[in-house]
This record gives structure tokens, sequence and C-alpha cells, in this order.
């Protein structure tokens, strides 16, 4: 069966937009995806009908409101295959989520411990880390990344040790667009018996994520990245974990009792949630996820390889470019560089042809540096862009170096 993707173009109504008197191509979406009309109108739904704050509630819109809060929550467990419920916990997105886990991880630190991420993070699955290292006097080690933008797996069994008390990598790469070997990285981890986060930021959208298949004990998405809402996400943790770990914000919610002696915490997935939660969008993103869900993350993914594949095989074809990372595995991501042009230049006359693309280093500083570069453009693909779109971006490419040159 053919993609629908023109008829789903309908349902995303900034795709009608110009920009500069041009046709809007959004190759952005590794940035943030646009949101379609159902889950635009599933946030105004919820003010104009059932605004209230969540939980404890006797009166009628709290009932509502709690109904679909935690509807939602059991949605989500379902739709990553989590074992219980209790298991997700929303936070305000992926960072917010890594630095919850980091946070929290204190206790299991100790000075001359080990903390172990891959070359290819996201600053926020490498600073948080960095700071708890730094506080608790333990290293941080970095798995490197082969020239092909894939991870070095001999290198990284052998960091494996007793030593590690947790392995953080990034399910795919936001600059190379890398699909790492997860289950076999969390099968290597867990003969030393180490728990795994993974960012799942740029994994949530483009392939099927099912936490118990993976067997991690973390793993972090944002809404906003899958076709939801900003400033919401989702932080998945086996319950054996997150019943050990303690809380790293404290207030309202997240509480059993409290005397001005002690406190005692809520029992999961509420002892992570403090303060009134960001009740909207997270119903956004359920709405956002269960669409997903109808158009089946397989196709989507099929649809978004044809994409990768015609727009590489294209981009190989202009004399000058250089494409940063080009691993077996990869999906929805192409970085490159033109010979003597810089990114933000190319990236500046794209804009004025209608094309948004991403500039610079990624959020990746020290993975784009490993390159010997200081910044890519990247293209990135969702489920509504196009091959006409494609064509016209390497058409559009062509003239903008002509003009550089």
């Amino acid at each position: 069966m053919t993609f629908p993707v023109n008829q789903l173009r309908n349902d995303f109504p900034i795709l009608s937009m110009q920009v500069h008197g041009k046709p809007l191509v959004y190759f952005d979406n590794g940035a943030t995806t646009q949101k379609p009309r159902q889950v635009i109108n599933r946030l105004v739904e919820y003010y104009e009908t059932e605004n209230s704050n969540v939980h404890r509630g006797a009166h009628h819109l709290s009932n509502l409101a709690t109904v679909s809060f935690e509807g939602a929550r059991n949605f989500i467990a379902h739709y990553i295959n989590a074992l219980k419920t209790e298991e997700v916990i929303f936070t305000r997105g992926t960072t917010d989520s890594i630095n919850l886990v980091a946070s929290s991880f204190h206790p299991f630190i100790q000075k001359g411990d080990e903390v172990l991420i891959t070359a290819m993070e996201h600053h926020s699955n490498l600073v948080p880390w960095q700071q708890l290292c730094k506080n608790k006097e333990a290293s941080l080690y970095v798995i490197p990344v082969l020239e092909d933008g894939t991870l070095d797996m001999p290198v990284a069994k052998k960091m494996l040790s007793q030593k590690v008390k947790i392995l953080a990598f990034t399910h795919i790469s936001n600059v190379l667009g890398t699909i790492n070997p997860v289950k076999e990285l969390v099968a290597e981890a867990h003969r030393y018996n180490i728990p795994v986060l993974i960012d799942g930021a740029q994994a949530i959208a483009h392939v099927q994520v099912d936490v118990q298949e993976l067997d991690c004990e973390f793993y972090a998405f944002s809404a906003h990245k899958a076709y939801g809402p900003m400033g919401t996400g989702v932080l998945y943790g086996k319950s054996e974990w997150l019943n050990k770990l303690p809380p790293c914000q404290f207030g309202g919610e997240m509480i059993d009792q409290v005397s001005f002696v002690k406190t005692i915490f809520n029992k999961l997935p509420y002892k992570f949630e403090a303060g009134t939660p960001n009740v909207a969008d997270v119903l956004g993103m359920e709405k956002a996820l269960r669409y997903l869900d109808t158009l089946g993350i397989k196709n989507i993914q099929q649809h978004e390889d044809g994409l990768l594949e015609h727009a590489t095989s294209s981009l190989l074809e202009i004399p000058g470019i250089k494409i940063i990372g080009q691993a077996k595995q990869k999906t929805a991501v192409i970085s490159f560089i033109v010979e003597d042009i810089h990114p933000y230049d190319l990236g500046t006359l794209l804009d004025q042809m209608g094309i948004a693309v991403r500039t610079g280093n990624h959020c990746a500083q020290p993975l784009v540096e490993s390159f010997g570069i200081n910044g890519t453009i990247r293209v990135s693909f969702g489920l509504y862009n196009t091959l006409l779109e494609v064509d016209y971006f390497i058409d559009s490419l062509k003239k903008a170096i002509n003009m550089l040159l």
C-alpha cells in the first residue's frame, strides 16, 4: 500500500503556509515536528471542557481531567509496551527525564566509579552525567564513534566493567541518523549488572519502541519530536529502579504524608511528578502517539527511509558535498557539509527559498568537532515530507551553492 503522504499533509495546517513567497518545505523535524489538527484540537478541547487540576478533586471537572490524564498514561504505557502503567513518568521532555535520573542517581555513584556514554550524545545526555561525575569524584568515559558514524563496538565491550555504574546512550543520533545496536549494548551492559538509560528523543517518531524487548532500565523521549506539544515527555523506568531512586523535586502531589518532622513520599509514578502537571500537553502527546499508532510506525519508517535514500543519492551527485555519517542502519537524518561554504550561509539561502533546515553543531559539539568540522547542514524528515520536496531541495541547494562559490 502506498503511504498516503499527500492526504496526511492536510492534517498539518502549518504546511500550507508560504515562507518568503515560497511554499514551506520543512526539513527540520529533528529539532521539532509540526503538529496535526488532531493534536491542536485536543489542546483546545481540554481547555474548553475539562480544565482542572488533576487528582484529589471532588468536583466534576477534576474527575474528568484526572480520567483523561491517567488514561493518557495507560495508553502511552501500552504504546511503548511498559510492563506496568506506573513505570511511565511524565516530565517536561527528554532533557528533563535524563536530568531526573542523573540527579536521583547520586546514592549509586561513589568516588572512583565510572559512568559510560558515547561520543554521539546530545548535550542533554552528556552534561548531566558530567556534572554527576564531577560532584561525586567519579569518571566519565566515552565510547568512540567510527568514521562511518557507528559506535566502535569492540571498544565499547572492553570499556564495560564492574566499575561502570550506568550506561547512557542515544537510540538514534540526532546528527548522524545512526540507529545504534540497542539490544546488543543493553545485553552487554547487563553482563555486569549495569543499568542502561536510552535517549529516545530521535527514535520515538521513527522506529518501533518496545521497552520490554529492549530491556533497558530507563527510556526517555519528548512529545514535540513526535508530532505532539512542546514542554512534555516521558521517562520510562523499570519499577524496581524507580522505587530505589529518591525523588529530586519536592512539593505537592509527590507526597503521601507530611509533618514538620518528616515526609513520606508517594508511590509510583507520583513520587517523581511534583507540582501541577502539564495536563493539556500530556493529552496532546497521547493524541500524537495515537496518530502514529493509527498510521503504523513501520509504515512511517518505510516512507522516511525512501526519502532518506533518494536524498542521499541525490546529494552525493553534487560536487563538494560530504555526508557526515553513513551507517548502514540509519533513518530520517542527513548531515552534510559543502566544501568552502559555511553551513549558516547555505542555510540562510535555503530559507529564502522556503526550505527549513538546521545548521550548526546540533547540541552535539564534541561529536561534530571529532569529524574535524565546526558544524553541518542537517535535513531531517517527517511523515509528511515528500519526494517532490526532496527534489525541490536538491535543485535549490545547487542554486545556493552556485551563488556562494
